[in-house]
């Protein structure tokens, strides 16, 4: 299962980043405005497949950035020569503004 949280720029992934979780994450952020400095945490994740690499390097050549605090998260991100957000905490950025929380299961 993945659970996405999307807070203005901040999109927070928890979970397994996989087939169609991942195509779901995809359509998500095409049909989104994805803000000019948009990051996404990947801390949580605990698993990402072929598709799941798409999506992040598809997100990483849009120009977002990415919060890595695990040594998997962050071997992801080095693998996929993910830019890693500097000084930027995921707590920092919750709004109230726009909020979407969504959980998504793998079939």
């Amino acid at each position: 299962m993945l659970r996405v949280e999307l807070h203005d720029s901040l999109l927070k992934l928890e979970g397994r980043l996989t087939g169609e979780a991942a195509e779901h994450v995809h359509a998500l952020m095409t049909c989104t405005y994805m803000e000019p400095r948009m990051v996404i945490d990947i801390t949580e994740v605990t698993f990402v497949d072929s598709a799941g690499e798409a999506v992040l390097s598809f997100l990483g050549r849009l120009g977002a950035e990415f919060v890595a605090e695990t040594a998997y998260a962050s071997d992801v991100c080095e693998r996929l020569q993910l830019p890693i957000a500097q000084n930027r905490n995921s707590q920092n950025h919750e709004s109230p503004i726009t909020r979407l929380r969504l959980r998504i299961k793998d079939a």
